[in-house]
């Protein structure tokens, strides 16, 4: 069983946010902004690829809610997920990362091998 389906099941602790029938957000144990958040759907579902249009609708009503209820929804965040090992997905269940809390900066996400310095 995957860590996110055991915080789901109650198993491991997190710092919920906000939790529906269908989903649960938590805080990052490792923040990467001064808000950072983790939008999860309580099925299992591996990666974004294997989403279906009917779990991303109740996600996304489900996002922004969680973006209300922490103060972000008008001020501004950032909604992503990694989807696969190429893609940075570490932890293999569908989360979403909310960050927010300030002005996000956007780094360069590829280093070109083939660029001289």
């Amino acid at each position: 069983m995957c860590v996110f389906c055991k915080i789901v099941n109650k198993e491991l602790p997190c710092n919920m946010v906000l939790e529906s029938d269908h989903y649960l957000a938590f805080h990052d144990l490792y923040p990467k902004a001064p808000i950072h958040i983790l939008i999860i759907p309580k099925q299992h579902v591996e990666c974004f690829q294997d989403a279906t249009p009917q779990m991303m609708a109740g996600l996304t009503t489900f996002a922004q809610e969680v973006a209300q209820k922490i103060g972000i929804d008008k001020t501004g965040y950032r909604l992503v997920t990694n989807n696969g090992e190429d893609g940075g997905q570490e932890i293999f269940h569908l989360h979403f990362h909310m960050l927010g809390g300030g002005k996000l900066s956007w780094n360069h996400m590829h280093e070109d091998p083939h660029k001289s310095i």
